[in-house]
């Protein structure tokens, strides 16, 4: 069975995301090691990576991810821009090799222009050339960041964001120096909003050709396993409940049970309240998929969940 888990609150100390990965019986966790949405972050202390290790030891090791900040944008033609974004991601590198964190979920970015091939590649090679900054920035300044590797996540092709198209993340890593250093993360519900309809068969293999195209199954080291409130096609970023959405508790299934991904770690990002209730109900409905239930009957696991 794939080792399911969540995105958690890492509010009152980094650690207590552990605790809260625990308390829901996750086997995969991932985190913002800080405020995502500020450029200014405070220093990690010895003391906060050393609580946070001593959890995940205590924890068994579960998988845990860091996710990059969302003002970050390699693929800005602002060379500013793309400078503050390259120091950013250097430093969450160096936090994550602080923490033990192997791995840091990267947004491609957004190149700002019009949506022509020549300015898609321009972007990627963009993309490219500054996650192998950010790999020399954070390996000068930091111990234990050469530990730390990049995770690409596709997107639902909003605006100008790269990673819509599953080729955009093959652009990047064939053109990245640190490309051994480069795994990709696939949100469901970014799919399904890109185009790939993951509630029919025909769907899923189609998504699961591309990445094998683009960059390989085996670069896939993560699922963001999301429902989407958004149609197919619809290029907008909501996330849903499993079974909730335009994905189905059919189209989970047919991924959760996928033997090509049977130990990959599976973490949700949807809606909860501070008692983890929804998380804990989500959880069920993926593994009572994984264990070969019925896709309508596990579903009821999640009735009446709004987000």
């Amino acid at each position: 069975m794939p080792q399911f888990g969540a995105h958690m609150s890492v509010a009152g100390g980094l650690w207590r995301a552990v605790e809260h990965a625990v308390s829901v019986g996750a086997q995969a966790l991932q985190v913002f090691t800080a405020n995502q949405r500020r450029w200014e972050v405070p220093c990690l202390s010895d003391d906060d990576a050393r609580r946070f290790r001593a959890a995940v030891a205590d924890w068994g090791g579960g998988f845990v991810a860091s996710h990059a900040s969302y003002l970050f944008n390699l693929a800005s033609p602002d060379e500013d821009a793309g400078a503050r974004s390259v120091r950013g991601l250097a430093e969450e590198i160096g936090r994550c090799g602080l923490l033990g964190i192997p791995w840091v979920v990267l947004h491609p970015g957004a190149h700002l222009e019009g949506g022509d091939r020549q300015t898609v590649e321009h972007a990627a090679h963009r993309v490219a050339a500054r996650l192998a900054a950010a790999f020399d920035a954070a390996g000068r300044l930091h111990p234990h960041a050469d530990g730390v590797g990049v995770l690409l996540e596709n997107t639902a092709g909003q605006g100008t964001c790269l990673g819509g198209d599953v080729a955009d993340l093959g652009r990047i890593v064939d053109a990245c120096p640190a490309r051994e250093r480069l795994g990709v993360c696939i949100d469901t519900a970014h799919a399904c909003a890109a185009g790939y309809d993951l509630a029919t068969e025909d769907g899923y293999a189609r998504l699961m050709a591309a990445v094998e195209g683009a960059v390989g199954l085996g670069r896939v080291r993560l699922f963001h396993v999301n429902d989407s409130a958004t149609p197919c096609g619809a290029r907008s970023d909501r996330h849903a409940h499993i079974g909730l959405g335009h994905v189905g508790a059919a189209g989970f299934a047919r991924l959760v049970r996928d033997p090509r991904f049977a130990a990959h770690p599976m973490v949700l990002e949807t809606h909860k309240g501070k008692d983890l209730a929804e998380d804990r109900r989500n959880l069920r409905v993926l593994r009572r998929l994984a264990a070969g239930d019925d896709p309508g009957k596990a579903a009821c696991d999640v009735e009446g969940l709004k987000e």
